[in-house]
């Protein structure tokens, strides 16, 4: 007769029904990081899968240790094989400077990375989730962008290799829906920010708190008349999961973003204000194909998934400005002067 192991710890049955394995692929970056953290909250077993081009070890760090949490370094170009239930493909730098730096590697992350995962999903039969982007819709000439509007896109400027590359993996998702009935979803994520983002990626709400907590000029392209409209990390993150969580006959693709629309302008007055700096204004001219407008209609979200932004701006810098003060600070920078 054998003997019960009284001491073993005791997870009830519909626990263990309930948790799913859970593959993140750029998992260490600023959004895959916060997602790996959502997942495991929420009781999951995650593997994160990263080649640390532009995610960073610290973003998971906290994590590593935890049982339910597993970190792959791998590139997404190249095949790879694990059995999980559901797969968040977020791999692909995501900010100018470094989807430009390597623009042929940018175009391969996004294609074979895409033909990767959706041929794993395929094999193992998990559904399959895709981080598109506003990119597809280019400089838009229709405001705000609906996800039946089908872009405005330069297929050969310095912007391509992320625009042209997340539009081809979104047809690759569909072309295997149709083909191989699998089941995918498609988020196209308008502008993010919050805690973990590079601190000189380029991208504009860094750029400005950076430059303002460093007491530096602040740089503005154009004549800062161009619009964007800027959600918070949290609140993005709820959208992938209710987003993975819808029936599967919704595939999108979907907006997700906040709507709430701010000139550059506006956005640099906004963190010169509440960083307390006295840094000035000054004008650069505007890159090639850079949007003049950005606002997502997340029509779609709402009466799909019942989502839509929580978090003001404001709200949303309060969280964020506090993250990049702590890193300047952790390099030696004097904040202020």
């Amino acid at each position: 007769m054998n003997t019960p192991i009284t001491n073993a710890p005791h997870t009830p049955y519909a626990q263990y029904a309930l948790r799913k394995r859970i593959m993140v692929t750029g998992g260490a970056g600023f959004l895959g990081s916060h997602l790996c953290d959502r997942l495991v909250a929420d009781g999951h077993d995650v593997l994160c899968v990263d080649n640390f081009f532009t995610g960073a070890k610290d973003n998971i760090a906290h994590l590593i240790g935890n049982p339910h949490f597993e970190l792959m370094r791998h590139d997404v170009t190249f095949p790879l094989y694990v059995e999980v239930d559901e797969i968040y493909n977020l791999a692909c730098p995501a900010s100018p400077i470094h989807y430009q730096r390597d623009p042929v590697q940018t175009t391969k992350t996004s294609v074979h990375g895409a033909i990767n995962v959706l041929g794993l999903a395929k094999r193992i039969k998990a559904k399959v989730f895709q981080a598109s982007t506003s990119e597809v819709y280019g400089d838009p000439a229709v405001h705000p962008q609906t996800e039946d509007y089908w872009g405005h896109v330069n297929p050969i400027g310095r912007r391509s290799c992320y625009d042209e590359g997340k539009r081809c993996a979104e047809t690759l998702f569909f072309d295997y829906r149709r083909q191989n009935n699998l089941r995918i979803k498609v988020a196209r994520i308008f502008n993010t920010y919050g805690p973990r983002m590079h601190l000189n990626d380029g991208r504009v709400v860094s750029n400005f708190i950076v430059q303002a907590l460093k007491g530096e000029s602040i740089t503005i392209y154009g004549d800062g008349a161009q619009t964007r409209s800027f959600c918070f990390v949290d609140d993005l993150v709820e959208a992938f999961v209710r987003l993975m969580d819808s029936p599967d006959d919704f595939t999108g693709p979907v907006n997700l973003g906040n709507p709430t629309e701010f000139t550059i302008k506006q956005l640099a007055e906004k963190v010169i204000a509440m960083t307390g700096s006295t840094s000035r204004l000054t004008y650069e001219p505007l890159p090639s194909d850079d949007p003049t407008q950005r606002r997502p209609d997340i029509t779609l979200a709402q009466q799909q998934l019942n989502w839509e932004p929580r978090i003001a701006l404001e709200q949303g810098l309060e969280k964020t400005i506090p993250y990049f003060a702590a890193l300047l600070h952790a390099q030696g920078e004097r904040i202020g002067d």
